[in-house]
Order: structure tokens, then C-alpha cells, then sequence
């Protein structure tokens, strides 16, 4: 056995053995958001650290995708949506959603992965080919028809918040700036383009959602980082493996990790944060990495303490009393979703901090649990009902306030909201992109940031 096959296994039975301090306490059963909706799902205790102790095959950790290991007693896993409250919520520290997501994909070790959920995880490649295609690839998310037919032969609901696909990717957008703001940094000996030093520039990971789909989200950062004094470097990466993990696929998430890894580690090795637009792919690099996948090593513990979520980020500059805050008024009321995944990062609610810093905004945080959506547990037909059941009473709450707009970090929960409530719903950085705009009141910025280019969230209604 290898040190890392060593490694692997001692972080996976840090995960399995916490069932042994639960309490049984129910405190976890209290705050399921899916078990408050449904019967479906019993509950995290039961299928969690209950349901652990009759489990096999727990004394190493999924290998492989077609090396079953003894499977779960039961099914009732697979209802869990992986919002993670349980864990917030345990006094035991139990890592109670960590337990769920192995026993699932344990279960799942073994069987071929249904076509809809494989091609929920390959997000690169869906998202190449939806760009490269998109006249036709947003008609046919729009068309009842072919939604039907989704449904039907592939289980996708034919109402689930599908995004559309951007006209142009975030990395062809950003290929001709950095083309004129490379020739003027200059080139270092080796040949290669020079790079800012780590206390004038961040790396950014915009993640899927951002380079298919939400561009502007991503160019929001951007402009607001520059305002802040900081460039930004967008290196080379792949989807951060989340997707593959809530689909139960852990050996190609694995392989995306490490992929990551490999670019980001020597970024944080040289003292370069490494910010994100996604809070589920920050939150991925941060935990998910050790607790889902047992990646462990130092590159993967460097690339977690430098990660920080855009949010995140700009609320450290203003305590250290070095953000800009020269904000235009913006009057309007603004309802706003913390996401579960931000929850998970254990940093509060910085956007929060962030609105209130804005003349004239009013946001309101909307104190609900989860929108329902839980990545891509929501798009799927047997799940779909849930979801919004789950989601309910947030989009009361939004359609009840007199906004024009929400918020909310989480690309897959402004989609659910969105489609939900029918409010344009935007991630808290666009918002503060505005508020910049309107302080300096710069016409080409308003066009870049204030009015990006949005395509509709496609509810295939």
C-alpha cells in the first residue's frame, strides 16, 4: 500500500468513524430541509450515523467506480440532497451529509451511471458543445417539446432551471484583454508572460458556471478586483468535481481535482490567493477535497488555506480597512438567499456586510435553509417536487418583497430562484459592480458590468 493510498484511507475513516460520537440527539432530523417535505427521506440521522453501523465495507474508502464495495442496507440515501445543514447543525461534529454522500456512492460503486447523471457531471464538455452550438442549444431548452421528451427518455424535469448557454465563453472573452494586458506586463526570461506579485493580483477560479453560461458574474469580479488594486490571473482549470461527487462518480472527480491541484498548488505555494465566483467550488477546494474525495496531501491543504470566496475576499480588504467604498447610491430593495454551501464555508454572511457598505440598498436576508435545488438534485424528475416544495417558502418571501431583483451566491440557486419567482436574480458581486458604476458614473463600465449581457434561466415551462 502506497503513503497516499495510506493517506486516503485515514481520511475516509476520519469521515466513517465520526457516526461513533453521535448523540442521537435528532438535532440533525430538525434542520432537514428534505425530510421536513417528504417521507421519502426519513431523515439524516437514520440514513447517516444510524445507518452506518450495519454498513460493510467501510474500512477503506470507494476505489473505483467499477470495484463495488458492500452496498448500503438501504436506498433512502439517495433523497439526501447533500445541503449539508446536518453537519452545521451537529453537536457532536458529526460529519453527518459527508457519511450520506459515501454511502450513495457506495451504492452507486459498481453500476453504470444513468446517461442523465453522467452528463450532469461532465460539465466541460456540455458546456463546450452548448456554446459552441448555442442558437440551438437554447432553442431546444426552450421547447416544450424537446423538454418533454427529456424528461421522458432521460429523467431531466421538464420544468428544471436549465441555464442558457453563453454566446461566447469567459475565456474567449478574457483571450484578447489579457492578450494587450500581457504584452504590457512583458515577458520574464523564460519567455513566459510576467505575473504580478501575490499582494497586487489574485487567481481566479471562475469555475463552469461562469465560463459557459454567467460570464458577466465573472467580469463583475474582475472589474471590481481592478478597482480594489488587484489583477487578476485566470489560469488553466477544469470543473472542480462537485457535479461527479452529488452524482455519486468520486474516480473522475478525483481526476479533476488533482487536475486542479496541480495548476492552483504552486499559485499558493508563491502566496497568491486563490478567489472564487462559485461559493460551491470554493467550498469544494476548501473541505470537500479531504472529506469526499481523502485528498490530504500538502498541495491539496495549500490550495484549501488560500482559497477564499469572492465575498470572502472583499470583506478582509474592508477590515483591513482596504476596500474601496466609494459606492453610488443604489435605491432598491434587495432580498437576498445565503446559499447551504456558503453556510458551509463557516465565514458568516459576507455579502451581507458588503450590501450594507451601499447607499440606498436595502438587502434582506431571507433566513431560509436551502432554495431545494442542491446543484443538480433538483433538475431531476424523480426529485423535482422536493425541490420546490423545499424552496417554497424563500420564493414566497422573495415574490412578497417589492424588488425588482435578488441575490444569492450560488449559481444553481439564482437559476432555481429565478425561474421560482421570476426576479432577475444576480450574485452579490454584480450588485457591487453597480454600485461602482454608479459612484464613478463610467459609462464604459456601466456597459461592461451594469448591463452584462444575461441569458434567461430556462424553465422549459
Amino acid at each position: 500500500m502506497t503513503i497516499q493510498d495510506l493517506v486516503r484511507e485515514a481520511t475516509y475513516l476520519d469521515v466513517a468513524m465520526s457516526a461513533d460520537s453521535c448523540l442521537k440527539c435528532n438535532v440533525c432530523n430538525t434542520v432537514c430541509p428534505v425530510s421536513r417535505v417528504t417521507d421519502l427521506f426519513p431523515g439524516p440521522k437514520y440514513v447517516g450515523p444510524q445507518a452506518q453501523r450495519f454498513r460493510l465495507g467501510t474500512t477503506l474508502p470507494p476505489q473505483s467506480d467499477v470495484a463495488p464495495h458492500d452496498a448500503s442496507p438501504d436506498r433512502w440515501v439517495d433523497y439526501c440532497s447533500g445541503c449539508g445543514m446536518c453537519t452545521l447543525a451537529c453537536p457532536a461534529d458529526v460529519k453527518i451529509a459527508e457519511i450520506n454522500n459515501r454511502a450513495r456512492a457506495e451504492m452507486k460503486a459498481g453500476h453504470r451511471p444513468k446517461l442523465r447523471d453522467w452528463l450532469f457531471g461532465q460539465t466541460d464538455l456540455v458546456g463546450r458543445l452548448g456554446v459552441i452550438f448555442t442558437p440551438i442549444s437554447n432553442w431546444s431548452l426552450q421547447n416544450g417539446l424537446i423538454r418533454w421528451v427529456l424528461q421522458v427518455v432521460m429523467g431531466i424535469h421538464r420544468k428544471a432551471p436549465l441555464p442558457a448557454f453563453a454566446r461566447r465563453t469567459l475565456r474567449s472573452r478574457l483571450g484578447r484583454v489579457d492578450s494587450v494586458t500581457l504584452a504590457r506586463r512583458g515577458m520574464d526570461a523564460a519567455g513566459r508572460a510576467k505575473e504580478p506579485p501575490p499582494d497586487r493580483a489574485v487567481v481566479l477560479f471562475h469555475g463552469c458556471a461562469a465560463n459557459y453560461y454567467e460570464p458577466h458574474v465573472a467580469l463583475a469580479a474582475i472589474e471590481v478586483l481592478r478597482r480594489n488594486g488587484y489583477e487578476t490571473i485566470v489560469p488553466e482549470q477544469v470543473c472542480c468535481g462537485l457535479p461527479l461527487m452529488n452524482n455519486g462518480m468520486y474516480v473522475q472527480a478525483r481526476s479533476r481535482a488533482h487536475s486542479n491541484i496541480d495548476v492552483l498548488a504552486d499559485y499558493a505555494r508563491r502566496g497568491y490567493r486563490i478567489v472564487g465566483t462559485s461559493t460551491s467550488c470554493t467550498h469544494t477546494f476548501k473541505a470537500e477535497y479531504r472529506e469526499m474525495l481523502d485528498i490530504d496531501d500538502e498541495d491539496a491543504r495549500l490550495v484549501a488555506e488560500a482559497t477564499w470566496d469572492i465575498c470572502e475576499f472583499l470583506v478582509d480588504l474592508h477590515d483591513d480597512g482596504r476596500l474601496d467604498t466609494r459606492f453610488g447610491r443604489l435605491d432598491e430593495t434587495l432580498p437576498y438567499h445565503p446559499p447551504c454551501q456558503l453556510k458551509g464555508h463557516g465565514i458568516g454572511i459576507p455579502a451581507m456586510d458588503l450590501f450594507a457598505l451601499v447607499p440606498g440598498l436595502q438587502a434582506i436576508d431571507m433566513d431560509h435553509d436551502c432554495c431545494g435545488v442542491a446543484g443538480t438534485y433538483g433538475l431531476k424528475k424523480e426529485k423535482y417536487d422536493i425541490a420546490m416544495a423545499v424552496g417554497d417558502p424563500l420564493f414566497k418571501r422573495i415574490r412578497e418583497t417589492d424588488s425588482a431583483q435578488a441575490a444569492c451566491d450560488s449559481e444553481t440557486c439564482r437559476w432555481q430562484i429565478q425561474t421560482a419567482t421570476g426576479r432577475p436574480t444576480r450574485h452579490p458581486v454584480e450588485i457591487l459592480a453597480s454600485a461602482y458604476a454608479a459612484f464613478s458614473d463610467a459609462p464604459a463600465a456601466s456597459a461592461t458590468v451594469g448591463a452584462p449581457e444575461r441569458e434567461p434561466v430556462t424553465p422549459g415551462r
